[in-house]
């Protein structure tokens, strides 16, 4: 049952009227204001929740005031040190508020714009931006520094440079980020789900619709039903698949499952595979999806067999996990494994696109929102994802 309070009333008037809504220096000098903001230090060490140094935005960039913030298992691999990234770091790569103040150049918002942040940005001239692949924008490649493509910061603390998540930091009272990375939203859409749309509902449904390339009538099977599996079965859903079969072994995760559209839940692989032989006479499943919280060995090699002739294993999950079968499993029914970011969408106009799915009915994000924190709860919210207490934890961040 989700503790969020269903209206969130924000003032914004005082900060519209002192943002400055022209040009800023090309190169201003630091500590432009302070924030609150939760930091990792170094892998392994808690999140801890400080005061920021944060620069003015420069040019082609925009100050976030943000009043929600998701909590991805991804920031998790970041503060334990599963995944490499420089410390020290703001977390956070979910994020939706308010555009505060703008740097010059800046033509995609303007102040007072709602915005969510894209965990992916998009120029929109780069290449993959210019061939309909924006989830692979070249403007991602700090994602793990957290520093801008010019190679400086904005947060800073006694003359220690602190990067963003993904050149963001959402966990966080303000941040600066690039234009390239904001997305306007309707100002009816409340914040806390609006957050969602930046990182786990894309990547979710994305991978289904998008990368998977989910068709009516097919038969699916979505390993992990957090908040990026729910809307993979959500995206199955959409896309008009016969069976969706979703594998977890939390209990709760598997009942919420069936609320965003799956048909059949499982708690281990084995019993999933042995429905899935005999519901589709021996064929087995056209796609896979693996969205666990922690990638292995064990549920690739699980969605590889449950999958037949030309069927599809889409992964989007990231641990340790590795592929070591014998080729004779992909050659003989002509089975892929690939890889999906991002779902495979394009930020510009699968946002908004979701959004409007999301207002019209279709797309159930509310349901996402399991519990809400505040940013002095962040080591708690996750140990309750740990512990699969959570679809998906959402920060509200208080001003």
């Amino acid at each position: 049952m989700s503790t969020r309070s269903t209206d969130t009333v924000i003032d914004t008037g005082t900060d519209a009227a002192t943002a400055r809504d022209g040009a800023t220096d090309a190169a201003p000098a630091r500590g432009g204001m302070t924030t609150r903001a939760v930091v990792c230090r170094a892998p392994g060490t808690p999140w801890e929740l400080t005061e920021l140094e944060l620069d003015e935005p420069r040019a082609n960039e925009v100050r976030i005031k943000f009043y929600a913030a998701g909590m991805c298992h991804s920031d998790d691999h970041i503060q334990k040190g599963d995944a490499p990234m420089r410390m020290p770091v703001v977390g956070g790569h979910e994020g939706a508020g308010i555009i505060d103040a703008i740097g010059a150049g800046v033509t995609r918002v303007q102040v007072g714009d709602h915005v969510v942040c894209s965990f992916i940005p998009a120029c929109g001239k780069c290449r993959y931006c210019s061939t309909g692949r924006q989830n692979l924008c070249d403007e991602g490649k700090n994602a793990a520094t957290g520093e801008f493509s010019d190679g400086t910061f904005r947060f800073h603390q006694d003359g220690v440079d602190f990067g963003g998540l993904c050149v963001l930091g959402t966990f966080s009272q303000y941040s600066v980020v690039s234009e390239y990375s904001v997305i306007p939203i309707p100002k009816d859409v409340p914040f806390e789900v609006a957050a969602l749309v930046g990182c786990a509902v894309p990547t979710g449904w994305g991978t289904a619709v998008h990368a998977a390339g989910v068709r009516a009538g097919e038969t699916v099977v979505v390993y992990g039903a957090g908040g990026v599996g729910s809307n993979a079965v959500q995206g199955a859903a959409l896309a008009g698949a016969q069976r969706i079969v979703v594998v977890d072994p939390v209990e709760f995760k598997r009942e919420q499952a069936m609320v965003f559209g799956a048909t059949h839940a499982f708690a281990t692989a084995e019993e999933a595979h042995e429905f899935v032989v005999d519901a589709t006479w021996g064929e087995l499943a056209d796609h896979a999806i693996i969205t666990v919280g922690i990638l292995h060995d064990a549920v690739i090699h699980d969605a590889i067999a449950v999958v037949g002739k030309t069927g599809q294993v889409t992964i989007t999950a990231v641990g340790n996990g590795w592929i070591d079968e014998n080729p004779g499993m992909l050659i003989g029914y002509q089975r892929r494994i690939q890889g999906a970011i991002f779902g495979g969408c394009n930020p510009l106009h699968d946002i908004p696109r979701l959004i409007s799915l999301y207002q019209s009915g279709h797309l159930k994000l509310d349901e996402l929102v399991t519990r809400t924190y505040t940013l002095e709860q962040i080591n708690e919210g996750y140990q309750d994802m740990l512990d699969g207490k959570n679809i998906r934890g959402v920060v509200l961040i208080d001003h």
